[in-house]
């Protein structure tokens, strides 16, 4: 006969262990699961994107109810279990009560409200379920939200209620947000961040009491006296496992139910998974022990050996489009070193912490892709003796110079966790992949990898390329975002052969699902028409981010950044007068020589722009396109002019190179160097365009990096002219511009295309190279005009008296 299954708790343990049990050959269980929620398992690290609308509640469902039926579970669902005999092994609940043979208890934990006065009023919430969501989900435009908590869930409850347009405060009582997870540099990223979409974020502030009106919160009242008006006032402070059924039934009960290696508690009956339990001391609440739980629960039930083992973890989040992970301790200690990259202009942030020369902790927030590595060489304690100066840019910089990218995946050892919302680690996946699942959608449908938020989809593409080698099929490209299912690939090659020619034509003509496009497609749409149909086309401002707008970087303070052109880094007297007179004038608290040779003006107000463009114009000035997707700078050695070593007139070539390129737009940002001979002063050879010259003429190379991610130029060809330099260097800027996916650098596009596919065209291809540059030189007669002068001539006639402009139509 069948034994009873009793399972208390439809969270994502207990969902879990079910899974475990219904696909085993041979279970043979009757089981009834009971959940207070009037709904089964779902994927409650998902609530955020629910919340946020980018998800709906029915795509975070893991079990629906034809799953359940299918493996034949009871379901109690919306029924709170009331008791439990251990003597007659009975479940009491309202609706009948069950036997027992054995009894999981996962009951989860609870959401903890700190008890302040009136914080039982109608409006004070937990952010823990899907009713907690829907609550929020009702606080649109012109809503007044504070959020108690600058943790993971405070931080996400705030980003979903900004995303639907209510006015959000996150309180948090210490010096920077997360910082169980992030060291003070990396909290301090992420408050910038979330200020940058309209969050506010009061730090080291200390909650008094929640006011109210006729029952109802109105506002959340500081230590200092200070009321912050709210609609609704949300409390992510922290959790504490639910233990009350299991005390009531006499079990042993600390923080959590106690429970040995195989998840039994002190009955021998009675077994408790999930953020309930408390083994050896610890509490969980990360979902990979959780799930490690659930699976030596169901080997202990069927009668298999397996033991729960605590392991070391590290956290992989993703908080409101942020990138953020930490393993180890990261505290500050005796004999500890560390090893900072900081990157202000991407966001990126990775610290290191060593101790005898080995890891002992990682934080790093933007751009996480090599957290598992670190988290490898801190759990294996790995000496990094070796690799200490290139360590902070790591597995795919060891040994002195980039590796192939995929072998950063592959060096990870099979327990390194990929998919941290369902907790499935390297192994699992290869497995899956070599019975049979050779393409993603297989491996989530197998695994569950990838199946959740998304952030770990390149790496599971990564395993499969490394686990089937030339048998793997790489993806179709993605759609450009959620208005089409057509990609960037797709899209540029149906505006050339639809001959589409405005924005409104492809919105029509490709079965756009927005009337006029999003803020993810209008830029690149915007681009690919205009570097199609430049004499057709007119550009459309409103098409392009903010600092392509403003013809101005803006800064973290809503101050702008100016940077004037100074062609191939060569200047004058009167230049630097007139930028001295700028900064001056308008009071600019900062002027900085940059990296590319020209100096930038930084703290500039937005309502002085356009003056200052216009006094900068008039000393002969313009604009040195530092904020744009386009060419950024030419730097240059001195070359042959003073230069003992100089074998070509470097200086020279790169002001003509930059003449000719400024104002061009392109997919992504281009940067070229000459360099006067093989010494390399203009650091050529990390350009996305270098050229160092040689006694017999110009070595030109393509696709460098100097970012986080470190690439040498590739060879392109040697010419011995500068007119041969100018001519491939402007036909390779135009395949790029025609060919490329918009926000892709140059060295990712060749990395698609192959640099062969580009040598035919340009170098090879003289009549190829011919038409490019006339294309090119076609665009450039209609785009290549100064913004500075346009906008601040717009700004002069906006202003000028009634009596000036009837003169000025008269002349």
């Amino acid at each position: 006969m069948k034994k009873n299954l009793v399972i208390i708790g439809a969270g994502m343990a207990s969902g879990r262990l079910l899974e475990h049990l219904t696909d085993a050959q041979g279970a043979d269980w009757d089981v009834t699961l009971f959940n207070a929620e009037p709904r089964g398992n779902y994927n409650r690290i998902m609530l955020s994107p629910v919340l946020s609308g980018d998800k709906t509640y029915d795509e975070i469902v893991t079990h629906d109810d034809d799953w359940y039926a299918e493996r034949g579970v009871t379901c109690r669902f919306g029924e709170r279990v009331t008791g439990i005999d251990r003597a007659a092994k009975i479940v009491r609940a309202p609706n009948g009560d069950v036997a027992y043979d054995k009894l999981v208890l996962g009951t989860g934990s609870d959401p903890f409200i700190i008890p302040l006065p009136g914080h039982d009023l109608d409006g004070v919430i937990a952010y823990r379920d899907l009713e907690d969501t829907e609550k929020m989900m009702g606080m649109g435009a012109g809503k007044r939200v504070v959020v108690i908590g600058g943790g993971l869930l405070g931080l996400e409850a705030a980003a979903g209620m900004a995303a639907r347009g209510a006015d959000v405060t996150v309180v948090h009582i210490m010096g920077h947000l997360m910082e169980r997870q992030l060291d003070e540099a990396a909290g301090y990223l992420l408050k910038t961040s979330l200020e940058g979409k309209g969050i506010s974020i009061r730090l080291l502030a200390n909650s008094q009491a929640i006011l109210g009106e006729n029952g109802h919160v109105r506002a959340l009242q500081l230590d200092t006296g200070e009321e912050l008006p709210c609609d609704l006032l949300v409390m992510a402070v922290g959790i504490r496992p639910s233990v009350a059924l299991a005390k009531e039934a006499g079990l042993a009960v600390g923080r959590g139910v106690h429970v040995d290696d195989q998840l039994v508690t002190s009955d021998a009956d009675v077994l408790a998974v999930g953020e309930c339990v408390e083994h050896d001391g610890a509490v969980f609440g990360l979902v990979a022990p959780l799930y490690d739980q659930a699976k030596v629960a169901a080997q202990t039930l069927m009668g298999e050996d397996a033991s729960f083992v605590q392991k070391s973890l590290s956290t992989k989040l993703k908080v409101t489009g942020c990138d953020l992970f930490s393993a180890g301790d990261f505290a500050e200690g005796e004999g500890r070193e560390d090893i900072v990259f900081r990157d202000p202009s991407r966001g990126v942030y990775k610290r290191l912490v060593i101790k005898d020369n080995v890891v002992v902790g990682a934080v790093m927030y933007g751009d996480t892709a090599d957290g598992n590595w670190f988290f490898g060489l801190i759990k294996d304690k790995t000496d990094i003796s070796d690799m200490r100066e290139t360590l902070i840019f790591g597995p795919a910089f060891q040994g002195g110079s980039p590796a192939d990218p995929l072998s950063a995946v592959a060096a990870l050892p099979l327990d390194a966790e990929i998919c941290g919302c369902n907790g499935i680690c390297k192994g699992t996946i290869v497995d899956a992949i070599t019975a049979g699942s050779t393409e993603l959608g297989a491996v989530r449908a197998t695994t569950k990898a990838s199946a959740s938020c998304g952030t770990c989809t390149g790496l599971v593409e990564q395993l499969l390329e490394v686990t089937l080698g030339d048998e793997y099929a790489a993806p179709e490209n993605a759609a450009i975002c959620g208005c089409t299912d057509l990609s960037h690939e797709d899209v540029r090659r149906l505006i050339k052969t639809k001959e589409l020619k405005s924005q409104p034509a492809v919105w029509q003509e490709l079965g756009w699902t927005t009337p006029n496009g999003c803020h993810v497609c209008r830029p690149a749409v915007n681009f690919y028409l205009l570097a199609d149909w430049p004499v057709e086309y007119q550009d459309d401002p409103q098409s392009r981010f903010i600092n392509e707008r403003k013809h101005a970087n803006i800064q973290k303070d809503g101050t702008f950044s100016v940077v004037p052109r100074m062609w191939g880094g060569i200047t004058n007297a009167n230049e630097l007068r007139a930028i001295a007179d700028a900064a001056d004038k308008y009071n600019v608290p900062t002027v900085k020589v940059t990296g590319g040779q020209r100096i930038d003006l930084l703290g500039v107000k937005g309502e002085d722009l356009p003056a200052m463009w216009a006094d900068l114009n008039r000393a002969g000035l313009v604009s040195g396109h530092a904020y744009s997707k386009g060419l950024r700078t030419v730097k240059t050695c001195v070359g042959t002019d003073h230069c003992r070593f100089g074998t070509q007139d470097s200086t020279g070539l790169g002001i003509k190179l930059e003449r000719a390129l400024w104002g061009s737009w392109t997919p992504h940002k281009v940067k070229l160097g000459v360099s006067g001979c093989p010494r390399n002063c203009a650091e050529a050879t990390c350009k996305d365009v270098g050229i160092v010259c040689v006694d017999s003429g110009y070595q030109i190379g393509v696709g460098g990096a100097a970012g986080m991610d470190l690439k040498e130029i590739e060879r392109l060809c040697e010419v011995e002219t500068e007119q041969e330099a100018m001519d491939v260097v402007i036909a390779f800027t135009q395949l790029y511009r025609e060919n490329a996916k918009y926000l892709d650098r140059m060295y990712k596009w060749i990395a698609k295309v192959g640099l062969d596919w580009a040598k035919e065209r340009v170098v090879d291809d003289l009549e190829e190279r011919a038409a490019l540059v006339e294309r090119f030189e076609l665009s450039q007669s209609i785009y290549r005009r100064d913004p500075w002068a346009d906008e601040a001539k717009k700004a002069q006639q906006k202003y000028t008296p009634l009596a000036d402009l009837t003169l000025e139509a008269a002349e």
